[in-house]
């Protein structure tokens, strides 16, 4: 059975105006159930709404329906161009609505999980960027994140990025963001690979998607190959897909949501990947290293075997 869609708002003294909100609830939900729902925190792309939920209704359904995605609740705010930052001035906090008012209020009024392992954040483009720097500074809130395409740049500092970057996104629109002149360090505080390369550590329990199209218009391949390498040299267990072919835009979109969604579903409902089979023949290999004089490292899942 299909699920539904509720709109609603919600005015904040954090950021200006009402801020509209559309939900998607499993067929499940109101069918009396005492369950509580893992919940999904899903954010639009720059220049885009909470309308663009409605675009991947079907998707959603079709996921749940075929049993690659447990029921759940989506929810998706409408927060115009606002990279989901606080802003340096304060006059407007978007990072503080999502954790400290739209999040509790998700969890009062309806039937969802208030554990982190099923609250979940997700996004593509400007919401790819807005939910893993949410996700990497408050891995106590979230389980997993799953970023399609995010706008991150391939820097760790403000003054590394290029012009292949800023004919996108100019300081003058990041000056509105982050202080003019950018307040360096205020961005670097809140770059998700500069957050990944300060304090790793904290962040070996996150599952991370990351993917991007090879095609991309604004060079997003550049900055989520640069994530991905932090990521790796830090021994962060994490998916990584590049899509051959794929653009910023058009149909490639709907399939690659579908993996992100199918990898949220392996984070509520893991696979047995590691069986029997998998242990024996580990032990033989094991064996080996051990005879050539190579380390035997222990199995952590959240590690990529042979990182520190």
């Amino acid at each position: 059975m299909p699920g539904k869609t509720v709109t609603n708002t919600l005015r904040s003294d954090h950021v200006p105006g009402e801020v509209p909100i559309i939900i998607y609830l499993p067929h499940e939900h109101d069918r009396g159930s005492a369950e509580s729902f893992p919940l999904l925190l899903l954010l639009h792309g720059g220049n885009g709404s909470e309308q663009d939920l409605l675009r991947f209704v079907p998707l959603i359904d079709r996921s749940i329906e075929h049993g690659i995605l447990p029921p759940l609740v989506v929810v998706m705010p409408g927060a115009r161009r606002s990279l989901y930052m606080d802003y340096r001035d304060g006059s407007e906090r978007w990072e503080t609505f999502l954790l400290e008012e739209l999040l509790p209020k998700i969890r009062r009024d309806l039937k969802v999980s208030n554990v982190r392992e099923r609250t979940f954040i997700g996004g593509w483009s400007m919401g790819g960027l807005g939910s893993l720097r949410l996700a990497f500074k408050h891995p106590e809130i979230f389980g997993a994140v799953a970023a399609i395409e995010p706008a991150i740049e391939p820097a760790l500092a403000w003054v590394d990025i290029g012009r292949r970057v800023k004919f996108w996104r100019p300081d003058t629109f990041m000056e509105t963001i982050f202080g003019a002149p950018v307040d360096q360090n205020y961005w670097a505080a809140n770059n998700p690979a500069t957050i990944v390369k300060s304090d790793s550590a904290r962040l070996f329990d996150l599952g991370i998607y990351l993917e991007v199209g090879d095609q991309d218009m604004l060079y997003l391949h550049e900055g989520v190959e640069f994530l991905h390498r932090i990521l790796f040299d830090a021994g962060i267990g994490h998916d990584y897909r590049l899509v051959h072919g794929a653009e910023h835009v058009g149909p490639s979109l709907e399939p690659r949501i579908a993996d992100a969604l199918a990898f949220i579903g392996r984070q509520i409902d893991p696979p047995n990947w590691v069986d029997g089979r998998v242990t024996d023949q580990r032990s033989l290999m094991d064996e080996h290293k051990r005879r050539i004089g190579l380390a035997v490292e222990s199995l952590d899942a959240r590690r990529i075997r042979g990182k520190p």
